[in-house]
């Protein structure tokens, strides 16, 4: 217990005291001109309340990654506490921030236009397309989820192809009405669902007659039983992505950076909301080993009681009753749906930037969504484990240029630019040696993946500074 409660400690003393630390080092402005006023058009940018947009970050990035993944990636032990604390200190809320802040002076650009702004135009290019087709994994990965969810509480002739088609149908209107009509309207409910389930499986973890055991003295060793085939590194910092740092969640920014009122307010929107999906990454955590009763155990109860789905329904009705169990369990189907429909949002608005294709008039709207809307139909049949595999590695490299970009912009513009770089070479290295080593990867020899990871992390590093070597080449202004 006493660890849990320190690292939720951490994690909110992150927020205050190093969240701090980089909104000096970004210089946030009050007097900014913002988006959602001088790029005002009635359907992206327009200005919202700040707790709604809050909440629409919240909501947007804390998929089913915080909850499943969490779940999942305790399997490697007492390290996941470690890394979902600092990870989100320290890369996850920094990476979400400073991409917000950035597209916030660029007019609300989205974010392969950043990254391409840095990086050049060959890996603007790449990106656009990457990022378009991660937000289509995701809303298709985030329609078959829920759907699953959803199907094994209502009665029989709702079943899952059912919940498919409504839920699909609920992202082509969300991908397409103006943001304060559906989403803005609807999220404050799905918000407190989510909130509640949090506070509620907290409550009981602290208050309860609960024990948390999370095995610290026995060491900080791999506990999955098959720790040769899942190495601690890199696959934990793969497996628990949304609680820690997610490439997704910089594809999701510019999207509130359209709606925020000032720029002082990206701290709390940004950095906050990723410090809340932490806390949450680290509720699920302890509270699937505290309700299993450890490591070995959570691995036998999710092999007999039908994977995370199971254990979330079961912990939820075992300790909030009934009906705290229900609105913890509609949180938990509120995560993935208010995730999937901001991806194809989002995925209109890459596709309508990189084509510089106003998005006033419905017809618009219509003309850039219904390609999209098709691909991800397509998507959906696709086996979702295999979808998920890829899905979990293109999410971490998004997160590795996006880190790369925003360290040059804090070096281009005069900046301390290593509170970026440390975190953009780490996930260099873990992104590099998952896809050499992974099953749905090369399969080399992990001592070579490894090898191989270290290397070009490091090399990245040495061509980042060669570069700050000549620093008269960097245009050093101040937005």
């Amino acid at each position: 217990m006493i660890a849990f409660l320190i690292a939720v400690a951490a994690l909110i003393g992150g927020y205050f005291i190093y969240g701090a630390l980089v909104e000096r080092v970004i210089g946030c402005d009050p007097k900014r001109q913002m988006p959602c006023y001088t790029k005002q058009d009635g359907v992206d940018y327009l200005p919202l309340p700040t707790w709604k947009v809050f909440l629409i970050q919240f909501l947007n990035i804390a998929g089913l990654g915080p909850i499943f993944g969490a779940i999942m990636g305790i399997m490697f032990g007492p390290a996941a506490f470690l890394w979902i604390v600092f990870g989100t200190v320290f890369a996850g809320a920094v990476h979400d921030f400073l991409s917000g802040v950035i597209s916030i002076r660029r007019d609300g650009a989205s974010l392969p236009e950043i990254v391409g702004s840095e990086l050049g135009v060959g890996v603007k290019q790449l990106m656009r397309g990457f990022s378009l087709l991660l937000m289509m994994l995701v809303g298709a990965v985030f329609v078959l989820t829920p759907a699953d969810l959803i199907a094994g509480m209502t009665p029989g002739w709702m079943d899952t192809r059912f919940w498919v088609i409504a839920i699909f149908a609920y992202y082509m209107l969300a991908t397409v009405l103006p943001i304060d009509k559906l989403i803005g309207n609807i999220y404050p409910v799905f918000g407190f669902a989510l909130l509640f389930m949090a506070a509620g499986i907290m409550g009981v973890l602290i208050f309860g007659d609960v024990t948390i055991p999370t095995g610290i003295s026995d060491g900080w060793y791999n506990r999955n039983a098959d720790a040769e085939a899942l190495p601690l590194f890199p696959m934990m910092f793969v497996s628990i992505a949304c609680g820690a740092i997610s490439g997704f969640h910089a594809t999701q920014s510019p999207m509130m950076a359209r709606c925020l009122k000032n720029e002082k307010l990206a701290r709390p929107v940004f950095y906050g909301a990723m410090v809340a999906e932490g806390l949450v990454a680290l509720i699920w955590a302890a509270a699937a080993i505290a309700f299993t009763g450890g490591y070995s155990q959570l691995g036998e109860y999710l092999a007999a009681n039908g994977g995370a789905g199971g254990l979330v329904h079961n912990i939820s009705i075992s300790w909030l009753g009934t009906f705290g169990g229900i609105l913890a369990i509609l949180g938990v189907i509120a995560a993935p749906i208010t995730t999937g429909d901001t991806a194809l949002r989002s995925a209109r608005l890459i596709a309508s930037d990189f084509m510089h294709y106003e998005q006033r008039t419905t017809v618009r709207r219509l003309a850039v969504s219904i390609p999209i809307f098709a691909v991800t139909f397509f998507i959906m049949q696709i086996d979702f484990n295999v979808l998920w595999r890829y899905f979990a590695w293109c999410n971490q490299t998004l997160a590795v240029f996006t880190l790369w970009a925003v360290t040059v912009y804090l070096a281009r513009h005069g900046k301390i630019y290593w509170i970026t770089m440390l975190p953009a070479m780490f996930m260099t290295c873990v992104c590099t040696t998952y896809i050499l080593f992974a099953p749905e990867g090369l399969q080399l020899d992990y001592n070579l993946s490894l090898g191989a990871g270290v290397v070009v992390s490091l090399l990245a590093g040495i061509l980042f500074m060669r570069k700050m070597v000549f620093a008269k080449r960097f245009n050093v202004i101040e937005d």
